[in-house]
């Protein structure tokens, strides 16, 4: 395995990005606040089980190197990703002002709140950038086989997520426990996150070129 530095080096990459806001995590503070501590876990769950098997997996199989070599497909995700950010955005917005009816009505189901995390992962460009362009830089072909480091490497990325969306989960359901007691106000709550949303969604579509935003924390 990578020597000790290596891996240091690794975590405190992975630090900035686990405790910077970004869309994954968005969106499980939005589901926490507007739909309980459950919902947001599901979320969760979706973001680092669901959507992490399928990016370890490929990460091993090599799509990394595809990806490295054909940048376009970054490009297609981010647009992919930046529109289906937008349009839970969107929905949020929409919201009627009618209080509890309005969180009653959106509720999400465990199957919509698995897939809407599993879904804005995979297509959060920043995360696949971080897995796909950053991680493969730690490995080192001399001290072990390639694709364990790059399954050890990329299931510690994803692991990681439980702890840092799983705490917003949690503190997040706490919060809307609260602002339940006042429905107007958690209509307003969840139309102005969505306006966040909406604007981070905007900001993924408006960047003229993926590769060149580079490895920055904020990937979740």
């Amino acid at each position: 395995m990578p020597h000790a530095a290596v891996f240091l080096t690794f975590l405190t990459a992975l630090l900035l990005l686990e405790i910077t806001p970004g869309p994954d995590m968005m969106l499980v503070l939005a589901r926490g606040i507007g739909q309980g501590r459950r919902t947001a876990l599901l979320t969760m769950a979706g973001i680092v089980f669901v959507a992490g098997v399928v990016q370890v997996g490929l990460l091993v199989l090599g799509v990394a190197s595809l990806l490295q070599a054909y940048p376009p497909g970054l490009i297609a995700l981010r647009w992919i990703g930046g529109a289906y950010l937008a349009y839970l955005g969107l929905r949020m917005v929409g919201s009627r002002a009618n209080g509890r009816e309005t969180a009653a009505a959106g509720r999400s189901s465990p199957w919509q709140a698995l897939r809407e995390g599993t879904v804005n992962n995979l297509t959060n460009p920043k995360s696949l950038l971080f897995m796909f362009a950053f991680l493969p830089q730690f490995v080192d072909p001399a001290v072990g086989p390639v694709w364990l480091q790059l399954l050890v490497f990329g299931s510690i990325q994803k692991l990681t997520g439980i702890l840092s969306l799983g705490s917003v989960a949690m503190a997040s359901g706490t919060i809307g426990q609260y602002l339940h007691r006042f429905p107007r106000l958690l209509v307003w709550q969840t139309r102005f996150t969505g306006l966040i949303m909406v604007g981070l969604g905007l900001r993924l579509l408006m960047t003229s070129d993926a590769p060149a935003v580079g490895i920055r924390a904020g990937a979740r």
